[in-house]
């Protein structure tokens, strides 16, 4: 457990880098892909080339995030246990729900009905996300409590950042709203947001691995 606690944020950058470049290395080997339009998910669809490849890569990404789990957990537990516990749960939540259950549970879109694999894979995945997406508002929050306003408020405009651009990849996944330019390139905006939803995360874990934060 030590050595987790020590080199903790160093498997938070890892799940990020990995998680990051899942979508452009494994676009390399299937150019047929449009990711303008396509969501990330595609490249785990039955009968792509690289399925086994990106669902290998996923359950790395999302251990490498499990990995990291004591180390958040302690360096924010003597400021407030619940905390501490809901930031940690929010990275785990995206690591197990939304990576590694990607990689063990993979859905066929041309399925007309839910199986068991497509149950798990969406209910994980929606719960993922949501620990994805809030993570920035729970280290506001913990910051806040340190009375480190600067760090607190860097964290709740990231947040408002990431929701915006959520809110467009959401509406971009409305059909009716297709017919308008803006909504045209659902891969992008799937893209886009999980960059900022990135960011939160790598700031911590470089201001923790340079003990600035």
């Amino acid at each position: 457990m030590s050595f987790l606690k020590k080199y903790g944020f160093h498997f938070l950058l890892l799940g990020v880098i990995s998680d990051f470049l899942t979508p452009y290395v494994l676009g390399l080997f299937y150019p047929e892909l449009n990711q303008m339009t396509a969501v990330m998910s595609m490249f785990g669809e039955v009968g792509s080339p690289v399925r086994g490849a990106f669902l290998i890569w996923s359950v790395v990404a999302g251990c490498f995030y499990t990995l990291s789990l004591p180390a958040i957990y302690t360096t924010f537990k003597e400021t407030s246990k619940p905390l501490a516990g809901i930031v940690a749960a929010a990275i785990g939540s995206y690591g197990i729900g939304d990576c590694i259950f990607t990689g063990l549970f993979s859905v066929d879109s041309a399925e007309a009905q839910w199986n068991f694999s497509t149950w798990v894979h969406n209910i994980g995945s929606g719960i993922g996300y949501a620990g994805f997406l809030l993570f920035p508002l729970f280290l506001s929050l913990i910051y806040r409590k340190q009375k480190n306003l600067q760090a607190s408020h860097r964290y709740f405009v990231l947040l408002l950042l990431s929701l915006a651009i959520a809110a467009i990849y959401g509406l971009a996944r409305i059909p009716q709203l297709n017919q308008f330019t803006l909504f045209q390139q659902l891969g992008f905006w799937q893209r886009l947001s999980f960059v900022f939803n990135y960011l939160p995360m790598v700031y911590l874990a470089i201001g923790r691995l340079q003990k600035k934060v």
